[in-house]
C-alpha cells in the first residue's frame, strides 16, 4: 500500500511539474523561482522534516531540474550544420541528460528507503544446516587463518554448521603445472592450508581446474556440500560470532526467499581515505551505497548479492544450477536471475563482517575496473530493463545500479567541455554568461539540495565527484573495452593487506599530473581570452569558473595518487577490553585500547613492572566472548611510552598454535557492535556550505602535496597539514 502511494504521489507531482516546467517566463523570474525553491529546501532540511514534507522537498527540486531540462533542450544546442560546434555541444548535452536520468533514478530507488529490520527468533529445534563458504585464491594462511578462525567461532550448533575453505590457489591443474616453480608452490599451499584446516577442524577443498574463477569455485563448494543455507565470506572477510544469529531466521518467516545480504565493513582506509587523512572523520564510500542504497534497492525486493557479507539459500541456488558465471561478477548476476524467477531478498542493516579494502591505488583501481566491466557484461548479456520476471520497480532498480558504471564518460566530457571553448572557440552552449549562470547555477544549487537529501549523512559535498574522478582516467578505456568484447575481461583477484613502506607516487598517478597541469594552462587561457575579447568576458568568465573547479577536484586527486608510506603491515580496531598482562611471575591489571590481527595496544594499571622493556616476552591474559580451550596469548613487546594515565605498550602477537589464531579473532572480529559505533561517529551531515569549504581548503592542501610528492621535497620533510586533512594521518584505527 505504502508502496503504491509513494508512486501514485510521484504521478500527481510529475504531471503538476511538466506543465508548469514549458510555461514561458524571463530569465530574473527563473532565477527568483529557482532561489525561492532552494530557500524552501533548506527551510525544511532545517528543521529535518520528513515524510510528505521530504516529498515535497524533492519535488520541488525536480521542477528546477525539469527546467533547466527544457532550457538545455530547446535553446542552448547549437545547429547541427555546424559540426565542429555541434559534435562536442550534443556529447556534453547526452552527458547531461545522463546525469539527470541517473538523478531520477535514485530519486526512485532512495526516496523512501527500507527501514531497519530486527531478526526473527531462532527455534532451535527447526534450525536449517548451514554450509560456510571461504573462497580463496592468492591469500596468506595468515590471513585465512583469521577468517576461518572467526567463522568457526560463530554462534550456532556445531552439528548445524560446516565451515569450507574452497581453496582456487591449489587446485589439480596449478599443482601440475608445466612451470615447475608454479607447482611447487601450489602444492607447498595445498599442503599448509590443509594443516591449518585440520588444526581448525575446517573442511578443506579443492577442485581440478580453475574454471568460471569464483563462481566456478562457490559451484563447486555446493556439490560437495549438503546444507539448507550457504554463507559466504570473502577471504579476507571475517564474520562477528552474531552473524548467524541476525540473519538464518529471516528464511523461516520469509519462504520465498534466496538471499539475505549484510554490508560490507572495512578496518582499513580506501587509498582516498588514507592519502587524503579522512578516515577517522568522513563517512567511506560504501557507506553511502550500504547505508541508504541497499535499504532503497530493498525497498523494491531489488537488494542484490554483493558476493559476500551473504546467506543464501540452496533450493534457489539449484534452480539456476548454481552461482552465475557469464558476467566477472557473479554476485550482481546471480540476484538478478533469482529475482527474475520470483525469488525475494532481503538487506540487513548492520554490519557483522570486518574485511581489507585495496590499500594502493593501483589496487583500487583494478578492484574498480572489474565491477565496471562485469555490470556492462550484465547489460549485454543480461539486460535488466528487459527481463522477463522482473517487476517494474525492479527494472528500475537494476537500470539505475548497472547503468551508474557510465560515469567515465560524462565526467570526461565534464572536463574537457570547458576546455573545448578555452582553447579552441568551440561554441558547446549557444546562450549568453548570464543565461548559463542563471540556469546552471540555480540547477547546480538544487542537485546538490537533494543529494544532501538523500545522502546527507553518508555522503559529504563533492566527495563523489573525486571519486568519480579518480576512477574515470582508467575505467573510461575498460568500460570501452567490454563494449567492443563483452567476452573479453576475465576474472582477477584484488589484492588486499599490502604494504606501502615509503612515501610515493602512485605507478597510475602521472595521467592526473597531466590532466592537471592542462587545466591549469585552461586557466590562463582564461585571462588571455577575457583580455583579447572582452566583449565575450562573460561567456569566457562562466566557462573558466567551471575549469577553475574541474582544477580543484584535480588538484585533490594529486593527493590521492601520492601514497603515504606506513610501517604498520595490519589495521587496529578499537576494542577496550579488560584484561592481564603476565610476566614471569608478575601479574598486572590492563586494559586492551586496541587491536590487529598482529598485535595490540595496551594500558598497564601499574607504571613500574619488573623487566619490562622493548622485546620483553609477555602474556595477554582475557576473557573470550566464545567458550574456547585456553585465555592466553603470548606477546613480544615492540614498543613503550608513558602518558598522565599510566604506560602504554605496543605487543606483537607470537601465534604458535591454531588457538592463538582463535583468541586473535575473538579479540578482533567477535563483536560487531565497535563497527556500528564507529560509523556512526561518522555519520555527520555537514551541509552543502561547510562541506564546499572544507573540500576546497582538503583540495588546496593536497594540491600541494600531491606537487611535492612529484618534485619529491616530501622527503626532506613536510608541512603540517591544516586540521581538516590531518584527521587520520596517523596509522588508521577503527574506534
Amino acid at each position: 500500500m505504502k508502496k503504491g502511494l509513494i508512486v501514485a504521489f510521484w504521478a500527481v507531482a510529475a504531471t503538476l511539474i511538466l506543465l508548469l516546467v514549458a510555461l514561458p517566463i524571463s530569465l530574473q523570474a527563473h532565477l527568483i523561482a529557482g532561489l525561492v525553491v532552494v530557500s524552501c529546501m533548506i527551510v525544511l532540511k532545517f528543521f529535518r522534516l520528513q515524510g510528505i514534507w521530504r516529498m515535497v522537498a524533492l519535488a520541488l527540486g525536480t521542477a528546477i531540474v525539469l527546467r533547466y531540462v527544457f532550457w538545455r533542450t530547446t535553446s542552448t544546442l547549437p545547429p547541427i550544420t555546424e559540426l565542429m560546434n555541434s559534435i562536442p555541444a550534443f556529447l556534453l548535452y547526452l552527458a547531461e541528460m545522463y546525469s539527470v536520468m541517473m538523478l531520477f533514478l535514485s530519486l526512485f530507488v532512495v526516496s523512501s528507503p527500507a527501514s531497519s529490520r530486527r531478526p526473527p527468533r531462532l527455534e532451535d529445534e527447526n534450525l536449517p544446516s548451514v554450509d560456510v563458504f571461504v573462497p580463496s585464491y592468492n591469500e596468506t594462511t595468515h590471513l585465512l587463518a583469521s577468517t576461518l578462525a572467526a567463522a568457526k567461532a560463530m554462534n550456532y550448533p556445531a552439528d548445524k554448521m560446516t565451515v569450507w575453505l574452497l581453496d582456487d590457489g591449489g587446485t589439480d591443474q596449478k599443482c601440475q603445472s608445466t612451470d615447475k616453480l608454479q607447482a611447487e608452490e601450489a602444492r607447498a599451499r595445498r599442503a599448509e592450508l590443509q594443516a591449518l584446516c585440520a588444526a581448525l577442524d575446517v573442511r578443506y577443498l579443492t577442485r581440478a581446474k580453475n574454471l568460471h574463477a569464483k563462481a566456478g569455485n562457490l559451484n563447486n563448494g555446493l556439490e560437495h556440500s549438503t546444507g539448507d543455507l550457504v554463507a559466504v565470506f570473502d577471504a579476507d572477510h571475517a564474520p562477528a560470532r552474531t552473524f548467524l544469529e541476525e540473519t538464518v531466521g529471516y528464511f523461516s518467516t520469509e519462504k520465498n526467499l534466496f538471499l539475505v545480504q549484510t554490508p560490507h565493513f572495512f578496518i582499513n582506509p580506501d587509498p582516498l581515505e588514507r592519502n587524503l587523512g579522512t578516515f577517522e572523520t568522513m563517512p567511506s564510500e560504501n557507506e553511502m551505497f550500504y547505508g541508504i542504497i541497499q535499504r532503497g534497492l530493498d525497498r523494491w525486493n531489488a537488494a542484490f548479492f554483493c558476493g559476500s557479507a551473504a546467506l543464501l539459500r540452496r533450493e534457489a541456488l539449484q534452480e539456476t544450477n548454481g552461482f552465475s558465471g557469464i558476467s566477472i561478477t557473479e554476485d550482481c548476476e546471480t540476484a538478478l536471475e533469482l529475482h527474475s524467477r520470483g525469488w525475494k531478498s532481503i538487506y540487513v542493516d548492520k554490519p557483522l563482517i570486518a574485511g581489507l579494502q585495496p590499500d594502493t591505488f593501483a589496487s583500487f583501481i583494478g578492484q574498480r575496473s572489474r565491477w565496471a566491466q562485469g555490470m556492462m557484461q550484465i547489460m549485454r548479456y543480461r539486460f535488466p530493463p528487459l527481463k522477463r520476471g522482473l517487476t517494474v520497480p525492479q527494472r528500475l532498480c537494476y537500470m539505475s545500479s548497472t547503468l551508474f558504471w557510465f560515469f567515465p564518460f560524462t565526467r570526461f566530457c565534464f572536463l574537457i567541455s570547458p576546455l573545448c571553448y578555452l582553447f579552441f572557440s568551440l561554441e558547446i552552449f549557444t546562450a549568453s554568461g548570464g543565461e548559463f549562470l542563471a540556469y546552471t547555477s540555480t540547477y547546480m544549487m538544487v542537485n546538490f539540495m537533494m543529494q544532501n537529501y538523500l545522502y546527507g549523512r553518508y555522503r559529504w559535498p563533492w566527495i563523489s565527484d573525486l571519486y568519480e574522478f579518480i576512477q574515470t582516467v582508467y575505467l573510461l578505456p575498460a568500460i570501452l573495452s567490454v563494449i567492443a568484447n563483452p567476452s573479453k575481461p576475465t576474472f582477477k583477484v584484488t589484492s588486499k593487506n599490502e604494504s606501502v613502506s615509503l612515501s610515493r607516487v602512485s605507478e597510475l598517478g602521472a595521467p592526473f599530473y597531466i590532466i592537471f597541469g592542462l587545466l591549469l594552462l585552461g586557466v590562463i587561457a582564461t585571462a588571455v581570452r577575457v583580455w583579447a575579447e572582452p566583449y565575450k568576458a562573460d561567456v569566457t568568465l562562466v566557462t573558466g569558473a567551471w575549469n577553475l573547479l574541474n582544477l580543484i577536484i584535480a588538484g585533490c586527486a594529486l593527493g590521492v595518487v601520492s601514497e603515504r608510506g606506513t610501517r604498520r603491515q595490519s589495521h587496529r580496531v578499537r576494542a577496550q577490553r579488560t584484561s592481564r598482562f603476565i610476566m614471569g611471575d608478575k601479574v598486572v591489571d590492563a586494559m586492551i585500547l586496541d587491536v590487529s590481527v598482529g598485535g595490540a595496544n595496551l594500558r598497564l594499571s601499574q607504571s613500574a613492572l619488573p623487566g619490562l622493556k622493548k622485546g620483553a616476552l609477555g602474556t595477554l591474559e582475557f576473557t573470550p566472548y566464545s567458550k574456547l580451550p585456553i585465555n592466553q596469548l603470548p606477546m613480544e613487546v615492540r614498543k613503550m611510552s608513558m602518558d598522565e594515565k599510566g604506560i602504554l605498550i605496543g605487543c606483537r602477537f607470537l601465534t604458535e598454535t591454531p588457538e592463538h589464531y582463535r583468541l586473535i579473532a575473538d579479540l578482533v572480529f567477535a563483536n560487531a557492535d565497535q563497527w556500528s559505533e564507529f560509523q556512526k561517529r561518522r555519520h555527520q551531515d555537514i551541509g552543502i556550505l561547510r562541506g564546499t569549504i572544507w573540500f576546497f581548503g582538503v583540495a588546496i592542501y593536497q594540491t600541494g602535496r600531491g606537487l611535492a610528492y612529484l618534485l619529491g621535497l616530501h622527503k626532506f620533510g613536510s608541512a603540517a597539514a591544516p586540521a581538516v586533512a590531518r584527521a587520520g594521518d596517523t596509522a588508521p584505527t577503527a574506534k
